[in-house]
C-alpha cells in the first residue's frame, strides 16, 4: 500500500498567449478549473496506476470546492480527507501558455491546516502503507514529523521538494528519495550551500545532510538517479507539450507504484518518465493523469529498457 500526506487545492487554469509581464495586461484564451493541488494530484495518480484503494491524509474546506474534490475522491476509490470548517478550500491560479509551460500561485486555505496531530490520529491506517509521498504544500512542521514517523517504522519516505522554500535540513536524514527537478534542485541548492554546481555535487551535500538518494526531473531530458554509489539518466519519450501541470506529481507516483509492485530503479524511473510524458500531452492536472491500462497499452508500442 501507497499513503499520501498533503494539499488539496481547485486549480484554475488561464490559458494565455504568454507569460503576463509586470505591468501588463493580457485577455486570457480559455479559463478552466480542475481538482488539483501536488499531494491529490499524486494520490490521484497511485490510485489510477495502481488500481487500489489509495490512502490520503489531506484537508479541504466546507465550502463548494470541497464538496468538488471530496466526490471526486469519491470516485478515485481515494479515503482519508479531512473536513475543515470555517476555512476555504485551497487554490491555485495556474498560467498556462501556449507552449505548455506553467507558473503557479497558490492560496493554501484548508492545507495550512493539515496538522502534525492529524497525522497522529491518523497513523494507525498510514502505516498500513510501505512507501509515504510527501510534498511542500502543507506545514512543513506535519510533513517532517509523518516522515520521521516512517522512517521510525522502516518505511520508504519519497519527498517532492515543491514549492521549494521553508524547508529545513532536518527532513533529510527520513528521506530516502528526494524528487526535485532542475529549477528545485538550484533553489534548494542556494538555499543550503549557496550555490549550485552540479546534480552530483549537490547530492553529495545533501547526503551528508542524511539524504540517501535523490532522483532529479528533468523534463524533455528525462531523469538522473544519484546516490553515494551511483549516478545514472534514464531518457524520456518524445512529445508534445500541451500542459506541463502535474508532470511532476505523476512522475511521483508512477515511480511510487512502480517501486511498491518490486521494479528496480531504472525500470521505475523510465516507467515514471513515461507517465509523466503522457501526461503533458493533455490539459487540466488530475484530468491529465492515465489510467493504468492507457499506460499498458502505450508501453506495448516502446522497446523495453
Amino acid at each position: 500500500m501507497i499513503a499520501i500526506i498533503g494539499s488539496s487545492n481547485i486549480d484554475f487554469v488561464l490559458t494565455v498567449e504568454h507569460f503576463t509581464n509586470p505591468g501588463e495586461t493580457q485577455k486570457i484564451i480559455k479559463l478552466e478549473y480542475f481538482p488539483g493541488g501536488k499531494g491529490a494530484n499524486q494520490a490521484v495518480a497511485v490510485a489510477r496506476l495502481s488500481e487500489k484503494a489509495v490512502y490520503f491524509l489531506t484537508a479541504v474546506g466546507d465550502d463548494q470546492y470541497g464538496k468538488i474534490l471530496i466526490e471526486n475522491y469519491k470516485r478515485e476509490n481515494i479515503h482519508g480527507y479531512k473536513v475543515v470548517n470555517g476555512i476555504s478550500t485551497g487554490m491555485a491560479f495556474i498560467e498556462v501558455c501556449l507552449s505548455g509551460e506553467n507558473r503557479i500561485l497558490i492560496n493554501p486555505g484548508a492545507n495550512a491546516c493539515l496538522t502534525k496531530e492529524m497525522v497522529l490520529d491518523s497513523k494507525e491506517e498510514l502505516l498500513k502503507a510501505n512507501i509515504l509521498l510527501v510534498q511542500n504544500e502543507i506545514p512543513f512542521e506535519t510533513t517532517l514529523y509523518a516522515c520521521s514517523m516512517f522512517k521510525e517504522a522502516g518505511k520508504i519516505v519519497i519527498f517532492d521538494p515543491a514549492p521549494a522554500q521553508d524547508i529545513r535540513s532536518e527532513i533529510f536524514r527520513y528521506v530516502d528519495f528526494l524528487t526535485p527537478n532542475e529549477e528545485e534542485l538550484k533553489a534548494l541548492s542556494k538555499t543550503f550551500f549557496d550555490n549550485f554546481v552540479s546534480i552530483e555535487d549537490s547530492f553529495e551535500k545533501f547526503n551528508k545532510l542524511g539524504l540517501k538518494a535523490m532522483i532529479v526531473k528533468l523534463g524533455d531530458k528525462g531523469a538522473t538517479y544519484v546516490d553515494s554509489n551511483r549516478l545514472f539518466n534514464i531518457p524520456t519519450i518524445k512529445v508534445t507539450a500541451v500542459d506541463t501541470t502535474a508532470a511532476g506529481d505523476v512522475f511521483n507516483g508512477a515511480l511510487a507504484v512502480a517501486l511498491s509492485e518490486g521494479k528496480d530503479l531504472a525500470e521505475a524511473i523510465r516507467y515514471a518518465n513515461i507517465c509523466a510524458a503522457i501526461s503533458v500531452t493533455r490539459k487540466g492536472a488530475q484530468p491529465s493523469i492515465p489510467k493504468r491500462i492507457e499506460v499498458e497499452e502505450f508501453l506495448k508500442g516502446i522497446q523495453p529498457l
